[in-house]
């Protein structure tokens, strides 16, 4: 059963600058693993957090480096949660995430169902 979806859609100039602005948003944004990546790739994921925030209807439990994107070797990203992100994921009885990415012509963009058992 779905419990939630959600997408998001960053403009990566715009991401650009404020990174560049703002150069403590790295460790506040993004996990260890993540930071060395281009910037385009880190706009996806900004866009993927936000996008799993709307599916799971808030932001309450969440945080920014407890959602971790990874990749399988196809290329099909995944997420790593951990602490209280993960513990407010399973609160919300969601048993599984699906995560598309993608960025191009100046935007990124990802999607997310939140998938869980029916009650």
């Amino acid at each position: 059963m779905i419990i939630g979806t959600g997408i998001d859609l960053v403009d990566i100039p715009r991401f650009e600058r404020t990174m560049s602005r703002t150069p403590r948003l790295m460790e506040r944004l993004f996990a260890p693993t993540e930071r060395g990546l281009r910037l385009p790739s880190l706009a996806a994921r900004y866009a993927a957090k936000e996008a799993l925030i709307k599916a799971l209807g808030g932001s309450d439990g969440v945080h920014w480096t407890e959602m971790e994107i990874g990749s399988e070797e196809s290329g099909k990203p995944y997420f790593r949660l951990s602490g209280s992100t993960a513990d407010a994921v399973e609160r919300r009885g969601i048993t599984s995430l699906h995560l598309t990415m993608s960025h191009d012509a100046g935007f990124a963009t990802a999607f997310v169902v939140a998938e869980g058992a029916p009650l």
